[in-house]
């Protein structure tokens, strides 16, 4: 059986962007495109920056189920994560992650009050590759 895992984690790390999908006050699903994940732990815990007043983060705060998407365009290869998103607004959260040159998003630097963390922890996967889909459990 192929190890789905390390599969989705060459994905993860030669991605550029990554496909968030939250669910809004409507109920309605939404799919947000953000850069790749700042830092990860194999397919199971992720890091993104993103805006304290985003509609995602109010929608996060409200409702915390959410899947991630990567995709191999080249080939036709993608991988869907299900869990949740925590909301980090922590001095902690917000050093780990914040990098050089932030600033150009976050004008008032790492303790911007519109600077938070997104840190989604997936339980189950799903892979797609030549014309097939493969469920698999994430280890925890």
């Amino acid at each position: 059986m192929r190890n789905f895992e390390q599969t989705v984690e060459n994905m993860v790390e030669k991605s550029t962007n990554t496909f968030i999908c939250y669910i809004d006050e409507d109920g309605c699903p939404v799919t947000k495109a953000m850069l790749k994940p700042r830092e990860h732990e194999g397919v199971r815990i992720f890091y993104f920056t993103t805006n304290t007043s985003s509609n995602k983060v109010k929608c996060f705060k409200q409702n915390n189920r959410a899947s991630i998407y990567f995709v191999n365009p080249q080939f036709f290869r993608g991988a869907s994560l299900t869990g949740t998103m925590e909301v980090l607004e922590t001095a902690e959260a917000k050093e780990r992650i914040w990098q050089k040159g932030d600033e150009i998003y976050y004008p008032k630097g790492v303790t911007d009050p519109d600077y938070c963390v997104l840190k989604f922890t997936a339980t189950k996967g799903r892979f797609y590759n030549d014309f097939h889909s493969d469920d698999f459990d994430i280890n925890q």
